[in-house]
C-alpha cells in the first residue's frame, strides 16, 4: 500500500449535542484508501470488537436523555477513546472523585444505585445492554457514541507522527486544565466533539489556536473587562473573540463551563452575553444594565447624583455598566457604605417596593434571570465599599445555581432563602390557592385568605408594570401558585445543605411573586428574615 493512510472513520453523524441529525441514519462515504478497500469492504467498521454498521441508527432525543448530558460526558469520552484505540467496549470504567450530580446521572442511566464512596464505576456491558433494550441505540454503545459525538478516528490507522503532532498541539491546554480542574467538562466536550480538529484543520493551526485559547482562559475570571479588550490583551487581535471566529467558539464553550453550565449552552445573543458576564467580561458598556432602588448615591460624581435623585423620588433607577465602572478610575458614589443591601431576582419585587415603600425602601438590587456585567459590577463595587448583602430568589434549580455563583463572588446571607422558607412558601401556596397579592394601577387587591389589601395607587405604577414581563403577569393576577414543577439539573445550596433535598422531595418550583408580601414586609422593617414578618401576612405600613 503506497502513500499515506487516511484516517479510518467509524461513521458520520452530528458533531455536537445541539447539531441536528435529520434522519439519524448516515452512510459512511466511500473511500479510495487501502484501509477502505481492505478493512471496510463489508461496509462495517469493527473497532475493538464493537461492530458499528455503516448505517448508524437510533433515537437521538432518547439517547441524549440517557447518555448525552454533561454529567455523563466522561463516560462517553472513555468509550470513544477505547473505540479510537481499538479496545473492546467491555469491562468497567471508573471515575475518581465523582460529583453528586455525576453519580445521580449514572444511577438514572443504570436504574440502580451506583455504589458508595468517592469513585464511580460503570460497567460498559450493562450500558450497551440498556441502550439496545431501550431502542435509543439498537446497535449498542459504539453506535451511541457515534450518534452523540460524530465520527471516531481509528488512531491505529493514523501514522504515528500525525497522531503525535496533534497531541503536541493540544498539550498546552491539557497542562493548563490540569491546574484548573473546573474546566474538565470543557475538555470532555472537546474530546467528544472533535471541535479542535474541526475548527483548526491541521496541527499547526491547532497549536496556534490552543496557545491563544490558553492565554484567554488564563485571564479569567476578570474583575471587569471589555471582550475586545480581553482579546487584544490575550492575543494581540481585538477581533479574535468576535462571533464566528474559531477562538471565540472554543473560548465561549470554556466560559460556559466556568459559569456553571454546559459547553454547548444557550447560543442566543443574551446567552452569550450572560456567559461572558459571569466571568467578568462585558460585550459593551451601554447595553449591559442593572436595576436598583434605594441607593442613596452622592454628590461627587454623575452616577451618584443620578442615584440620589432617584432615591429622593423613591423611583427605580437603571444604571449602565458605563455608569457603574466610571471614567478614568473614578468610582461611583453609591452612598451605602457598610450598610446592608437587599438583593432580589425578579423585577416585581423591586417594582412593588417602589410602589409600596417609595423613598423608604432600603438599598435593593435586582439581578434578573441572567446577571449582567453591570449587575456583577455594581455588587462588587458595593462590596468593595463595605456593603453586605441579603439575597432572595426563586426556588428552582436555575435560581439556586445563579445564587451560588453570586455568593462565590460577593458573599451574602439568606433572605428567607433556605429550606425553612421554602416549606413556608409551599404552605402559603396551599393556604391561599396561589393567588398573587398585587393589583393593577390604582386598585387594591384582597389577598387570598386575609382581609387586608395592598394599595398600588402611586404614580410609579405605570413604570413598575413596564419594568419586566413578570410585573405585567403579576399585575394581571394570573401568576400560578408556585410556578409549576421543578425542571433542570439539581444543584446543591452551599448556604443551606437542607434546601436541595427539600426541593427534590417536593419537586415544586416557587416564584418570588408568591411570597411578595412577606418580602415587602421585610423591606419595610429593614430586616431580612422572620423577625420582620407581620403576623397574619398583613401589608407593611406605607
Amino acid at each position: 500500500m503506497g502513500g499515506a493512510v487516511s484516517p479510518a472513520v467509524v461513521a458520520t453523524g452530528p458533531v455536537g449535542p445541539d447539531e441536528p441529525a435529520p434522519d439519524l441514519e448516515t452512510e459512511i462515504p466511500p473511500s479510495d484508501s487501502a484501509a477502505s478497500r481492505d478493512g471496510m469492504a463489508s461496509q462495517t467498521a469493527a473497532i475493538g470488537g464493537a461492530s458499528v454498521p455503516a448505517r448508524v441508527a437510533g433515537d437521538i432525543e432518547r439517547l441524549r436523555r440517557l447518555l448525552g448530558g454533561e454529567q455523563l460526558a466522561w463516560l462517553v469520552d472513555r468509550a470513544r477513546r477505547r473505540m479510537a484505540q481499538r479496545q473492546p467496549l467491555t469491562g468497567v470504567v471508573t471515575l475518581p472523585k465523582a460529583s453528586h450530580e455525576q453519580r445521580r446521572a449514572a444511577e438514572r442511566l443504570l436504574g440502580r444505585r451506583a455504589g458508595r464512596g468517592y469513585s464511580l464505576s460503570v460497567p460498559l456491558d450493562e450500558v450497551d445492554r440498556i441502550l439496545r433494550a431501550s431502542g435509543a441505540a439498537p446497535e449498542g454503545l459504539a453506535a451511541a457514541v457515534v450518534l452523540l459525538t460524530g465520527p471516531v478516528v481509528d488512531e491505529a490507522a493514523v501514522p504515528a507522527t500525525g497522531s503525535a503532532v496533534w497531541v503536541a498541539a493540544r498539550a498546552p491546554l491539557d497542562t493548563f486544565t490540569s491546574r484548573r480542574p473546573e474546566l474538565s467538562p470543557f475538555l470532555a466536550w472537546l474530546d467528544g466533539t472533535g471541535a479542535l480538529r474541526r475548527l483548526a484543520g491541521d496541527p499547526d493551526t491547532a497549536a496556534g489556536l490552543v496557545a491563544r485559547l490558553v492565554a484567554v482562559l488564563d485571564a479569567l475570571p476578570s474583575g471587569g473587562v471589555a471582550l475586545d479588550g480581553l482579546a487584544a490583551a490575550a492575543t494581540g487581535d481585538a477581533h479574535a473573540l468576535d462571533d464566528g471566529r474559531p477562538l471565540a467558539t472554543l473560548a465561549l464553550a470554556a466560559v460556559r463551563v466556568l459559569a456553571g453550565s454546559e459547553p454547548a449552552g444557550d447560543a442566543s445573543a443574551a446567552g452569550r452575553r450572560a456567559a461572558w458576564a459571569a466571568v467578568g467580561v462585558h460585550l459593551d458598556e451601554l447595553t449591559s444594565t442593572v436595576l436598583c432602588l434605594g441607593l442613596p448615591g452622592g454628590t461627587t460624581d454623575a452616577t451618584g447624583r443620578v442615584l440620589a435623585a432617584a432615591h429622593e423620588a423613591g423611583e427605580p433607577c437603571v444604571l449602565t455598566l458605563r455608569q457603574v465602572i466610571g471614567r478614568g478610575g473614578e468610582r461611583a458614589a453609591l452612598g451605602v457604605g457598610a450598610g446592608l443591601v437587599f438583593v432580589c431576582q425578579q423585577p416585581i419585587v423591586l417594582a412593588s417596593a417602589a410602589d409600596e415603600l417609595g423613598p423608604g425602601t432600603p438599598p435593593l438590587v435586582c439581578v434578573g434571570e441572567h446577571p449582567s456585567a453591570a449587575v456583577l459590577g455594581l455588587l462588587e463595587l458595593l462590596a468593595a465599599q463595605g456593603a453586605s448583602f441579603a439575597y432572595h430568589g426563586d426556588f428552582d434549580w436555575a435560581a439556586l445555581r445563579l445564587a451560588g455563583g453570586l455568593r462565590d463572588r460577593v458573599g451574602w446571607r439568606p433572605w428567607r432563602y433556605d429550606a425553612e422558607a421554602y416549606a413556608a412558601a409551599l404552605a402559603l401556596a396551599t393556604a391561599t390557592g396561589g393567588e398573587t397579592t398585587t393589583g393593577t394601577g390604582g386598585e387594591a387587591t384582597p389577598e387570598a385568605g386575609s382581609g387586608t389589601t395592598v394599595g398600588a395607587g402611586t404614580a410609579t405604577g405605570t413604570m413598575a408594570r413596564a419594568v419586566a414581563g413578570t410585573v405585567a403577569r403579576a399585575a394581571a393576577g394570573i401568576a400560578t401558585a408556585t410556578g409549576g414543577p421543578l425542571t433542570g439539573r439539581p444543584v446543591d445550596a452551599s448556604w443551606d445543605p437542607a434546601l436541595r433535598p427539600a426541593l427534590e422531595r417536593h419537586g415544586i418550583r416557587v416564584d418570588e411573586e408568591l411570597v411578595l408580601r412577606t418580602l415587602l414586609a421585610d423591606l419595610a422593617a429593614g430586616v431580612p428574615g422572620p423577625a420582620a414578618a407581620v403576623p397574619g401576612g398583613a401589608a407593611p405600613a406605607g
